[in-house]
């Protein structure tokens, strides 16, 4: 293999291999999945924040109008009291998306770190074509799922099912669980 680090796919020649290719755009899909991550992290984290800020002050809002003096009627404390409500329940659907997010962000990291470990595995000339190399990288990339569901889409893919069956049947499963954990969600 060549010891340059650049495509030659332009310029072929006698060092050219489709291998030193596929590194060096398995790093670049990397690279992006990592930079797209560390640009959404820090506007997320920012936003949660905000979000977690606003949460604690509709509550001191909320609980704060039956304090409101008698001069103010009975139906301006109701309006307040249900805007704060209405906005307290806009908040915590936010916070439940910043949560499906942080999911997000915690799969395109494995995603990330499995490319970085297929990238090394096929670097290595004596990795590449030693079976055992392999599954320990089949078997590393399967522990990092944290769900069951992953964890079935995986073994299918590995067992030979198409990719589209696989992600059909993740979607439907998933789709399943976020149905339960709906009616089971508990807002702040």
């Amino acid at each position: 293999m060549s010891t340059s680090t650049g495509s030659t796919s332009f310029k072929p020649d006698l060092d050219w291999s489709q291998l030193k290719e596929t590194i060096l755009m398995l790093n670049l899909s990397v690279a992006q999945i990592d930079q797209s991550m560390n640009e959404g992290n820090a506007s997320v984290e920012t936003l949660a924040s905000s979000f977690t800020a606003l949460a604690t002050n509709l509550n001191k809002i909320q609980s704060s109008v039956s304090t409101i003096e008698e001069t103010v009627s009975d139906e301006t404390k109701l309006m307040i009291q249900g805007s704060a409500t209405t906005a307290l329940e806009k908040v915590n659907a936010a916070i439940i998306a910043f949560q499906f997010y942080d999911k997000l962000s915690q799969r395109l990291d494995h995603v990330s770190e499995s490319l970085s470990s297929l990238t090394a595995l096929i670097a290595n000339p004596a990795s590449l074509y030693s079976p055992p190399e392999w599954q320990a990288l089949q078997e590393s990339i399967r522990s990092k799922y944290t769900m069951e569901e992953e964890r079935r889409m995986f073994d299918k893919v590995l067992s030979g099912a198409p990719i589209e069956e696989a992600i059909a049947e993740f979607n439907a499963e998933m789709s399943a669980r976020h149905e339960t954990a709906q009616n089971d969600v508990e807002l702040f």
